[in-house]
């Protein structure tokens, strides 16, 4: 039994480090260095810091995210940098919530396989769930003390007007990282992954490129001192996590789950929703996933609640942000996602998919 396990568990490992590390990972790693490194920390105060507009900078980064094809631990990173250039807790959370949740990849996938109506239902979602998350995460910490010195990591801030987030050579620079991180999802989704390999191969090449002709070396350095940073403090757990996922679906018995997912009533929305809070899935795995589960009788509400915590959480993606962010953080942050998302799918299940036949 215990070598089963610790089998299903380094399958697991496996299967996350041949596809995930080099070209999701790695960007992303590379990205939030960046966003720490280069962003002008007080235009970022002033956009999406605790005195900001909340609807304006909460709407912004739901937006925003839709955008941003991340699963729920490549999303950590970026998050975590962009939270540690300055942006609010709320802030920084929803980029965490909505940008794996909701990516316009998934949701364009999701709509292939599930239909319009559930992709609908699902951006509807993933929008009442962010500024959900975003509340939340501004209240319960709203009196938690930062200490954002605005420039410290920055050594070109005298580039930067006071307004202006980003010179525009840090800008081209963070959007080719961008495009090595989203071009082998949005190019390379079908095919073998060698072809994804490539595509991020060829866009880090000039991403490299660009930045031993436009970065000086303190800059360079700062970059790659920071994502390394990000590295050494959220791969480990990640990994750890990870294998304990491959452990935990071993243990779970296919017919019970099936079984149990029945219907709209809240009990299935809620083990619907814990599967997918416990579970990993990669960018656009949930939705075969689902698929396959509605056709074994899996309910719409169920489903669209595990549509949604699929993606956006997992068990290596709770004790990442614990580490990156706090345990109290990470507690408050998959209550919220939990409740909400079995009361959505309840409601959804009940009173939306029938009264609108999606």
């Amino acid at each position: 039994m215990i070598e089963s396990l610790t089998i299903a568990g380094l399958l697991a490992l496996q299967d996350y480090v041949a596809t995930h590390i080099l070209t999701c990972l790695i960007p992303a790693f590379l990205l939030a260095g960046a966003m720490v490194a280069f962003i002008n920390q007080e235009a970022i105060l002033n956009y999406l810091g605790e005195k900001a507009n909340k609807l304006k900078s909460f709407s912004l980064a739901s937006v925003a995210s839709f955008f941003v094809a991340a699963c729920s631990c490549t999303v950590i990173p970026v998050s975590a940098g962009l939270y540690y250039s300055g942006a609010a807790i709320g802030v920084a959370f929803i980029v965490l919530w909505v940008a794996p949740s909701a990516n316009i990849l998934s949701l364009i996938y999701t709509g292939n396989i599930l239909g319009g109506g559930i992709v609908a239902a699902r951006v509807a979602a993933s929008l009442i769930m962010a500024f959900a998350v975003g509340g939340i995460m501004t209240l319960v910490f709203r009196n938690e003390k930062r200490d954002i010195d605005p420039g410290q990591n920055n050594p070109s801030q005298e580039e930067t007007s006071q307004n202006s987030i980003l010179s525009r050579k840090h800008l081209i620079f963070l959007v080719l990282i961008v495009l090595s991180l989203l071009l082998p999802n949005y190019i390379g989704q079908t095919g073998p992954y060698i072809g994804k390999v490539i595509i991020w191969g060829i866009a880090t090449a000039v991403l490299l490129v660009y930045a031993f002709k436009t970065l000086t070396k303190d800059e360079i350095k700062s970059w790659l001192r920071e994502s390394w940073w990000f590295i050494k403090i959220i791969l480990p757990l990640l990994l750890l996590g990870v294998f304990l996922v491959g452990v935990i679906g071993k243990l779970l018995p296919d017919e019970w789950i099936k079984s149990w997912l029945g219907g709209n009533g809240i009990t299935a929305s809620f083990l619907a929703t814990m599967i997918g809070a416990i579970s990993y899935f990669a960018t656009m795995t949930e939705a075969p996933f689902v698929d396959t589960l509605m056709k074994l009788g899996m309910g719409k509400g169920p489903a669209l609640a595990l549509l949604l915590t699929g993606p956006g959480l997992s068990l290596p993606n709770w004790i990442t942000i614990a580490r990156v962010f706090g345990i109290k953080k990470s507690i408050v942050y998959v209550i919220t996602i939990v409740i909400f998302g079995t009361f959505i799918g309840w409601f959804f299940g009940n009173f939306i998919f029938q009264e609108v036949n999606l």
